[in-house]
């Protein structure tokens, strides 16, 4: 009989997730028995076999929904549990990988198991492991080491979490598989907070311009991911409810969807409509059947009133799908611009990622991992030197979002006076303090309302503001200077720093609770010396702020190819603007149209002084690649590996995610001797 010594078997105290120790050895006794009745043996080699790839392109492709709305969680997950020799695992239904993300180091463990994309991991096939088995319990599941049924697998811990539709079927398992000797007790409950993370985006997503209530018995937990949602029609029929509902209600979805809003909560369907239609977020106090009261928020992102919903219900035709332009306004906001007059004032052609995308390696791994949260509200923090083009990537997300007909809002924080942020960020009343304009101010807040936040060099933000700043993304309201009101908000941040926060967390000077919450997805852009698509920039800058006939002279191209550019892109645009204006009529700007301070930067670089001590040396002088038009392109990659490795003093690891490659693809492009460890 299996009896194997386990995290969660009765010689460890504790439990896992929702797991006791007996439970959890019950659950992995009679998966064994399903394994042995599968005709399956413990020492039998893996099974390598794998779907097509034109087949398993078919089932990515039935699973659109899914992985859309995974990547973005399977990312954040990935960053938590990152160095820890594991690996984060999306299957279908049926326990078929669909997509995984893993740290280098474990790879060839991995592809060991056959634990990759297209290979079937249920039951049947790979007897008691994590994902087959929580598929066939319909529940969370840890295997962990020999409670795997199969001896291949038993260098394993896993922890898998079922992912359900709104209307109940089990869409698919997220799971992190790692080296069974890391085995934490914490990791189930990453992997089911963020299977509840999925599921909670795709109820909002398939109900999108519905009716949704949140709540829960207490109101803190509203906006959580203790939250339950019921989506609820214009009549009152409850549609769907999530899990955390049917836990709280003690219904199951089922009994659930027999009710109606005024039978489960007490309160008639045109009372909840019309507090989500004025965007009162105020949480209204309901009795749920069994006697539990409860705080519920109701909300919509369409603003259209409860009648027309109800006609449109009743209506042939099927009802429009509503856009994030439609989310109710805050009763005393007016709605802004698209962009409002701070944002990004440099020019490009267009802020969106494909024509940011210019062809640096580095650049194309930022937006591709961009691209995969941009439709989501996950909070992304670029980080960057000052004018790295940190304002193009905040609005190229905000036009890649469902909230690209909305407004994008932009502030500096750094170019505010900390006595004013406050007023800029909140707003204020009229008479709120002296010099106050007449009417008051509508807070950069307010004026994103349905839309993007961009705060730029959010490390610059005064800690008391953090601290205000920390209670609106919590309670998501906004109260200006002088009033007692608190108005419902709804936007999306994107916030931006050339500092690192970590650091500033260190000294004091940055909450690590705001860090944390605005921290959903951190990406860094690479400094302009360190890309490799200099020469199409400067071409579509020039095309850009003066036409296709404009161009560099030959001596010039050398000239612009030969500096640092520590102002990155805006000091670039800088000087091709003034350049092209001291040309004019002339459309071939030759050296003597370039200003005379770049001109002054590029004598001190060449004489070895100056600006080119501000950047960071290669580990080996002797092999810096010369940045000239003739380099080639596997030079400045060359380059670009060792300024990476030394900025990280050697940490490969940390070099590689910097660059958006692999581990290995380092160890194979880098000369052997940068590979030694340094001597004592």
């Amino acid at each position: 009989m299996f009896a194997p010594q386990s995290p969660l078997s009765p010689a460890s105290p504790g439990a896992i997730g929702t797991y006791h120790a007996d439970s959890h050895a019950m659950v992995i006794e009679t998966s064994w028995d399903r394994s042995r009745r599968a005709g399956l043996r413990t020492h039998e080699s893996q099974d390598f076999h794998a779907l097509a790839t034109t087949d398993l392109r078919l089932l990515r492709e039935q699973n659109t929904e899914l992985m859309r709305h995974a990547a973005p969680v399977m990312e954040t997950l990935h960053q938590q549990i990152i160095d820890t020799d594991s690996m984060v695992v999306l299957t279908d239904a049926k326990g078929v990988v669909l997509h995984s993300i893993g740290d280098d180091s474990f790879e060839q463990q991995a592809a060991k198991v056959a634990l990759r994309p297209g290979v079937n991991w249920g039951e049947a096939q790979k007897g008691t492991n994590a994902i087959g088995t929580s598929i066939h319990e319909r529940a969370p599941v840890v295997v962990h080491a020999n409670e795997h049924f199969l001896t291949a697998n038993h260098g394993l811990t896993c922890s898998a979490a079922p992912i359900f539709a709104p209307a109940g079927d089990l869409l698919g398992v997220l799971d992190v598989t790692g080296d069974y000797r890391g085995f934490h007790k914490h990791t189930m409950g990453l992997v089911r907070m963020s299977a509840q993370m999925i599921e909670n985006t795709l109820f909002r997503r398939t109900y999108f311009g519905q009716l949704i209530v949140a709540f829960h018995a207490r109101a803190e937990f509203i906006g959580t991911l203790m939250e339950g949602l019921l989506a609820i029609a214009p009549d009152g029929r409850i549609l769907a409810a999530n899990r955390s509902a049917c836990l709280q209600t003690e219904l199951s979805l089922s009994s659930i969807r027999t009710h109606t809003a005024l039978s489960l909560l007490r309160r008639a369907p045109s009372e909840l409509f019309e507090l989500a239609y004025l965007a009162i977020n105020k949480p209204l106090q309901c009795v749920l059947p069994s006697g539990v009261r409860i705080f519920a928020v109701p909300a919509t992102t369409s603003t259209r009133t409860y009648a027309a919903a109800a006609r449109e219900e009743t209506s042939a035709a099927p009802p429009e799908r509503a856009t994030r332009a439609d989310a109710p306004v805050a009763p005393t906001a007016t709605k802004p611009a698209a962009v409002r007059p701070d944002a990004p004032t440099q020019t490009l052609p267009q802020a969106n990622f494909d024509d940011l995308d210019s062809g640096d390696a580095q650049v194309a791994s930022v937006i591709a991992r961009l691209r995969r949260v941009a439709a989501t509200d996950v909070s992304i923090l670029l980080e960057a030197e000052t004018g790295a083009g940190k304002e193009w990537f905040s609005l190229a997300i905000h036009r890649a979002s469902a909230r690209r007909d909305g407004p994008f809002v932009a502030i500096n924080c750094a170019a505010v006076p900390e006595g004013l942020i406050e007023s800029e960020l909140f707003g204020y009343e009229d008479g709120a303090f002296t010099g106050a304009r007449r009417k008051g101010h509508q807070g950069k807040l307010l004026q994103a309302h349905g839309g993007t936040l961009f705060l730029d060099e959010i490390g610059d933000m005064p800690l008391a503001m953090q601290a205000r700043l920390l209670r609106v993304l919590q309670e998501r309201v906004v109260t200006p200077l002088g009033s007692g009101k608190a108005i419902p908000v709804d936007v999306r941040l994107v916030c931006a720093t050339h500092k690192r926060l970590r650091d500033l967390i260190k000294v004091g000077g940055f909450r690590d609770d705001l860090y944390y919450r605005l921290n959903g997805l951190t990406v860094r852009l690479p400094a302009l010396r360190e890309r490799s698509d200099l020469r199409e920039i400067v071409s579509r800058l020039l095309h850009a702020q003066g036409g296709p006939q404009w161009r560099l002279a030959p001596d010039v191209w050398a000239l612009v190819m030969q500096h640092q550019w520590p102002g990155n892109l805006r000091q670039l645009s800088n000087v091709l603007a003034t350049a092209m204006a001291i040309a004019a009529p002339v459309t071939v700007i030759g050296r003597e149209h370039l200003p005379d301070d770049f001109l002054d930067d590029v004598a001190e670089l060449n004489s070895g002084s100056g600006s080119a001590a501000n950047i960071a040396p290669p580990i080996n002088a002797s092999r810096t690649v010369s940045a000239n038009a003739a380099a080639s392109l596997d030079d400045l990659a060359l380059d670009a590996m060792q300024r990476a490795l030394a900025r990280h003093h050697g940490n490969l690891s940390a070099a590689a995610r910097e660059l958006g490659v692999s581990r290995n693809t380092l160890y194979r492009k880098l000369p052997k001797d940068l590979l030694r460890p340094a001597s004592p």
